[in-house]
């Protein structure tokens, strides 16, 4: 078989011999000369053909020419195909300075003429075709950033002594809140789709691991349809022994945060600014971080108060709280810290003296909540009162429990929504752009 060579690659090469392969986007079908632009997962080239109309008796090659004309004349939008040609060097070639002249010409694959969706189709459209929709280049490189920054984050992890683990996602019982559960049917019984790693990689601590990350999936029954919820979702989870306070969970999650963004950057900066206008900024360390009661007061003295039926920072006061941030310190990031007991679970550890508090955060990018982190209880009998404080039963807990009678350190952690980061990361306005398959209250297809 011959070597297919990725379009990206090309422009390197010297003029001659070239197979490339990939799908049609568009079709120049001109009496004397004909164009194709292919594009594959690496970028776009310009196909040029000389047409021939009829069969010449005294050129021997005509008739192989005349089919490749057909065949190029018949050509559908979304056709995959294969050409082996010659690549020429021509900076008058708007597309990249090359092109490559047809030799053979062979169709994998016809595509249907009609494409159910264009680029100004609605998102509900386009995520209906969404295998005709990841074509496009921004969706390609969507996922590519994707790539880079998960695996920048397991690069931190793996240098830094961290140890992978795979939790299961159904459950016995439920990890925070049963409303937002999805129940299956589990042989004779009931099992629960896991919205949460939550508890097992606590039980990674007293095992003695120290130090463990999780990227996978969870699920949250949850009947929202706003632009950053969805019901299955891929989770970055990490949780670390020997914490002093919430503080190094912070540290440990802005360092990985940098991380990220530098790989990004590095590998994919100038397509970024290129196909979404944005560019991409490295974020300093430490960020800043605003405990939750005057981040309210900043957002208020600004003209706005955020609702009084909770304790907790609504959409827009994160909007209102991280334009402060951006115009007081140039930063894409903030900790809000301190979130009171009434809106925290029963296993974040309280403030030394004043119970109302916990030792927790939520991480604010670009305007949007991304994670949530805190310092966890590991004292079994604190942990016990504040479960039934939550109106939970010790017993329907037992084996979570366990994890604290037999000895566990003092330790804390995060999770956070991929989906959202890159969304925010790309000024994207709904976290089904960055969804590979979204799933949400009334999707469950493709």
């Amino acid at each position: 078989m011959t070597e297919r060579t990725l379009i990206k690659n090309l422009a390197a090469l010297p003029d001659g011999p070239v197979t490339v392969s990939g799908w049609v986007e568009t079709v120049r079908d001109q009496k004397k000369v004909q164009f194709v632009v292919l594009r594959d997962e690496s970028g776009a080239l310009q196909l040029v053909n000389p047409a021939v109309r009829e069969v010449n008796p005294e050129d021997a090659t005509s008739e192989a020419r005349l089919d490749i004309t057909e065949t190029i004349s018949g050509l559908s939008v979304g056709s995959f195909l294969t050409v082996t040609g010659e690549l020429k060097h021509d900076e008058r070639v708007k597309l990249g300075g090359i092109e490559v002249k047809i030799g053979t010409l062979d169709v994998a694959s016809l595509a249907i003429p009609e494409t159910p969706i264009a680029d100004d189709s609605s998102v509900d459209k386009r995520m209906d075709w969404r295998f005709l929709d990841l074509r496009h280049p921004k969706q390609n490189l969507i996922f590519r950033i994707q790539t880079t920054f998960e695996h920048a984050l397991r690069t931190y992890w793996i240098d830094n002594d961290f140890i992978e683990i795979h939790t299961p996602k159904l459950m016995a019982s439920a990890s925070e809140s049963r409303a937002e559960l999805f129940e299956v049917g589990y042989f004779d019984t009931t099992a629960y789709l896991a919205q949460s790693p939550q508890f097992f990689k606590q039980m990674a601590q007293p095992a003695g691991f120290g130090k463990v990350f999780e990227i996978g999936p969870a699920f949250r029954a949850d009947p929202s349809f706003t632009s950053r919820h969805s019901t299955e979702f891929t989770s970055i989870d990490s949780e670390i022994s020997w914490v002093e306070s919430h503080e190094d969970v912070m540290q440990l999650h802005e360092d990985l945060m940098v991380a990220g963004v530098t790989a990004v950057k590095a590998k994919h900066g100038d397509e970024i600014e290129a196909l979404f206008g944005i560019a991409l900024e490295v974020p300093a360390t430490p960020f800043p971080r605003i405990p939750l009661a005057e981040a309210k007061r900043i957002v208020a003295e600004r003209g706005y108060e955020v609702p009084r039926h909770d304790d907790d920072m609504d959409p827009e006061g994160e909007r209102r709280i991280s334009a402060y941030v951006k115009e007081e310190f140039g930063h894409d990031f903030v900790f809000l810290t301190d979130y009171a007991s009434s809106i925290r679970p029963f296993y974040h550890m309280r403030h030394e003296g004043d119970t109302t508090l916990t030792n927790s955060y939520d991480l604010v990018y670009n305007g949007t909540e991304i994670s949530t982190g805190a310092q966890r209880e590991h004292r079994i009998d604190v942990l016990v009162a504040q479960a039934k404080e939550k109106g939970l039963d010790p017993e329907e807990l037992d084996f979570y429990l366990d994890f604290f009678r037999y000895g566990v350190p003092p330790h804390g952690g995060f999770g956070m929504g991929l989906a959202r980061v890159i969304m925010l990361m790309l000024g994207l306005p709904s976290i089904r752009e960055v969804t590979y398959l979204f799933r949400g209250p009334n999707r469950l297809l493709p």
